[in-house]
């Protein structure tokens, strides 16, 4: 049987973090009304680079979950401060976006009168406003709108933080929901480790996808083999995407690519496989 030991403090995180396989980073201050997630940038952004370096000193071969926001800014913070202890694997580095898979299919459900646990819209792009690209089109079931409910679906998927900011009026974001959705990602990737397949879940990864060096997409988890054909490309159905959906990484302004092929990545070995076909390694 585990057992379950606190520690307080930097002077105990070495001794925390020894010998940890998986590691959640939720900490940083919330929203407040009028903020976005880059103006939490300054303040969250020096609390990741100060854990995610403890984490490179003494838990390198970890996998890092990265909750804090800005997750489009704080993914790459903590990809450099791997690359500076020389420990970097992009592999094992995976920006927590889970909540927005979760709100679009709750929404998606309420429109439909779906059960939420039944609906599956794939969100890539980033995690912050219109960086949010639900791909309605991709939805399990499969679901039809019209144009003008299609479009305030997705803005109400892409600014659902930001109204729950404002319903809190500066008591803090989203908590329960992103709890749920946090710890769904987590489960995920133990069940992977543990060796269920079929594990799928969308995170902001480094990508060699598109022409953004992070980008959220869906990937597949597993121990050491990968089944061809899992999962298809996924295409997004909406208009004019490159003008609506800019994706920022440490505020550099990039471009969405509408085709996105899903990652596929292997949890012990940390190989990323872009090809067809089983692997054994």
């Amino acid at each position: 049987m585990g057992v379950l030991l606190g520690y307080l403090g930097p002077e105990q995180l070495p001794d925390c973090l020894k010998g940890c396989d998986l590691v959640v980073i939720p900490a940083g201050v919330p929203r407040k009304p009028g903020m976005t997630r880059d103006d939490l940038f300054n303040t969250n952004a020096t609390i990741v680079a100060t854990l995610t370096a403890a984490c490179a000193q003494h838990c390198p071969e970890a996998m890092i979950c990265i909750i804090a926001n800005p997750v489009n800014s704080t993914i790459p913070i903590t990809s450099e401060v791997f690359k500076k202890h020389g420990v970097y694997n992009p592999n094992k580095i995976f920006g927590v976006t889970t909540l927005d898979v979760v709100r679009a299919n709750a929404f998606v459900a309420e429109l439909k009168s779906l059960d939420p646990a039944r609906v599956n819209v794939p969100v890539i792009g980033g995690h912050a406003g219109k960086t949010i690209i639900p791909l309605i089109s991709q939805c399990t079931p499969k679901v039809d709108f019209p144009q003008d409910q299609l479009t305030a679906l997705t803005g109400r998927i892409q600014e659902a933080g930001t109204e729950v900011v404002k319903a809190k009026a500066g008591a803090g974001s989203a908590t329960l929901s992103m709890a749920y959705a946090g710890a769904r990602f987590v489960f995920s990737l133990v069940d992977a480790i543990n060796g269920k397949e079929g594990v799928v879940e969308c995170s902001f990864v480094k990508s060699q996808e598109t022409d953004c060096p992070y980008f959220s997409t869906p990937l597949l988890l597993g121990v050491r083999i990968l089944e061809a054909g899992s999962l298809d490309c996924r295409t997004s159905n909406l208009s004019k995407t490159r003008e609506l959906c800019p994706v920022w990484s440490l505020h550099n302004s990039e471009f969405l690519c509408a085709v996105i092929a899903p990652h596929r990545i292997c949890l012990v070995c940390a190989w990323v496989f872009e090809g067809g076909g089983t692997s054994q390694h």
